[in-house]
């Protein structure tokens, strides 16, 4: 099998998910004091990591070369639903342990998290399937996975300033 047509695409992804990683890292370690005293932020700062950890695989692994769809269908299926799992759990568990005020909030940082990786689920479904066409399916995956993570990272570098 031969994905030349993506091969730009996952070196980007991946090398931008390492890149937004060291970040989160960076806005951990300078507000660490203030992220340990919030009950459930260093959680919310390891759900981001996680999905940028799962770019980072998923790209990588797609960037190995002449494997077939139904090797990297199982491939991200196995890592999509072992992602699904930890982050579901962990929102569920972070949910139940913030505070009523910020449930509202809280819910849509949910949703974006479902919403980041239901994608790459459907995706591997579609590669098991009719090959090629479920690899379009990690593009929303990757690009609302970024955005989450964009977001979780300001909020540990900006606004637990405020």
């Amino acid at each position: 099998m031969d994905f030349k047509e993506w091969h730009d695409f996952f070196v980007a992804t991946a090398g931008a998910a390492a890149a937004l990683t060291g970040l989160i890292f960076v806005g951990v370690s300078i507000n660490i004091t203030k992220i340990l005293s919030f009950a459930k932020l260093p959680d919310r700062a390891l759900l981001s990591l996680v999905l940028l950890l799962n770019i980072l695989v998923i790209s990588t692994l797609m960037l190995i070369p002449a494997q077939s769809y139904i090797l990297i269908g199982i491939e991200i299926l196995i890592i999509s639903i072992c992602v699904y799992s930890f982050v579901t759990g962990m929102d569920r568990g972070i949910y139940k342990g913030t505070d009523s005020e910020y449930k509202k909030q809280y819910r849509i940082s949910m949703l974006y998290n479902q919403l980041s990786l239901l994608p790459y689920i459907v995706a591997a479904v579609i590669i098991l399937i009719s090959k090629e066409n479920g690899i379009y399916w990690l593009v929303p995956g990757i690009i609302i996975s970024f955005i989450k993570s964009v977001v979780d990272a300001w909020v540990l570098l900006v606004e637990i300033n405020r």
